[in-house]
């Protein structure tokens, strides 16, 4: 099941799949297992529902542009943080009576564009096990912010939650317990739903052609190694509108994209050092620097219609980062695509980091890095839902 290859980056496919060999080389070399993808699944519960909690994701060493967008393969591989401040809670149920799929956010029904990709995840799940019956979709973001933002990764949560609820409704737990395929079939609605399904800082394999059994996520963190990393997240509105599909159009024509993409496997190594090492300044470092380049690379990706994802307040946060430093707190300022910020500082200096955050005159959530996806009790689910 290859993927395809973009026209004009068949020239950088040779070097992103040795570096590829090198990044699972290292994972290996580091005793990070690597589940293999399941050579078969049982028999569908047409009749089944589940339902599952997920968190959105930070990025470290971020991605833009897809490679191949039916499978949403990413030119290269990457590496967030699950973050806690926001959480999706998503229920599934199959139901033969019903006469089509149908969704829930909340209160609203889901409509359009937001039902389709719904509805893709289904399909994907279904097909595996020849599966056609519909399905019940109610879903809730839950915010610890007064504001939601833009840039919190909440939409890979809900990818992440969604191929969790929808392959334990038919399949059962176990598979969803199998992170390679959970994750390979969250990145069908988000790519960066398949790091949310992992967790922890997670590492997103990766590179234009790859397999999509291959294009899957894995936790690199273990043993409390970055226990003492605290996330304060500062929620920033897009004042612009700012739209991620657009950002992932416009990336790749940027004449820095190529270099930002060739640079990345010893990055990707370097950082999986880090976390075994406990490093979290590290990771903080790269996530500052790559923040830098992600949005370098958005704002050059068009001649006419620049896209610029910060707001004024990212630039007073990214300056406060390097006061804060000079004065030995060590602080480092981490935003995706849109203009949200997450500060990655260690325990011992949160206080001081939200109380500067605060004096800025902004809002700010402290948190700690999160889990993988996971199945809950429906009953759970339900109240969280609002329905119970």
């Amino acid at each position: 099941m290859a993927t395809s290859v973009p026209d004009n980056f068949a020239d950088t496919v040779p070097a992103m799949r040795a570096a590829h060999g090198r990044i699972l080389a290292a994972l290996d070399a580091a005793g990070i297992p690597v589940a293999p993808f399941p050579a078969s699944l049982p028999a569908p519960n047409e009749r089944g529902r589940a339902a599952a909690r997920a968190y959105p994701m930070q990025g470290v060493l971020k991605y833009h542009g897809l490679a191949d967008w039916s499978y949403r393969t990413a030119f290269l591989p990457s590496i967030s943080l699950n973050n806690d401040a926001a959480h999706t809670v998503t229920l599934v149920e199959f139901d033969p009576r019903l006469p089509a799929d149908e969704a829930r956010f909340g209160d609203r029904p889901a409509r359009g564009r937001e039902l389709e990709r719904i509805v893709q995840i289904l399909d994907a799940v279904r097909a595996l096990g020849g599966a056609r019956v519909p399905a019940r979709v109610t879903t809730r973001n839950v915010f610890k912010a007064s504001i939601a933002g833009k840039g919190l990764g909440t939409s890979a949560a809900g990818a992440a939650a969604l191929a969790a609820a929808a392959i334990g409704a038919l399949y059962g737990p176990a598979l969803v317990a199998n992170t390679r395929f959970l994750s390979c079939i969250a990145r069908l609605l988000a790519g960066s739903g398949c790091r949310a399904a992992a967790g922890g800082l997670a590492l997103w394999l990766s590179y234009p052609g790859i397999a999509h059994q291959d294009s899957f996520a894995v936790r690199l963190d273990a043993e409390d190694q970055l226990a003492d990393v605290r996330l304060i997240t500062v929620p920033i509105d897009s004042r612009v509108g700012l739209q991620t599909e657009q950002a992932h159009h416009d990336a790749p024509h940027s004449s820095f994209f190529k270099a930002w993409m060739l640079s990345r496997g010893d990055e990707i190594i370097e950082c999986l050092g880090a976390a075994q090492r406990g490093d979290w300044r590290m990771i903080g470092q790269l996530a500052e620097l790559d923040s830098m380049r992600l949005h370098g690379v958005t704002m050059s990706g068009s001649r006419e219609q620049k896209l610029i994802g910060w707001e004024p307040e990212n630039i007073t946060i990214f300056r406060m980062c390097n006061t804060l430093r000079a004065k030995g707190v060590p602080v480092y300022a981490s935003t995706d695509t849109g203009p949200t910020v997450v500060l990655i500082t260690h325990r011992d200096h949160e206080a001081a980091v939200a109380a500067a955050v605060a004096d800025l005159g902004l809002e700010s959530v402290r948190g700690r890095i999160a889990g993988p996806a996971a199945l809950i009790d429906v009953e759970e689910a339900h109240t969280e839902l609002g329905e119970g």
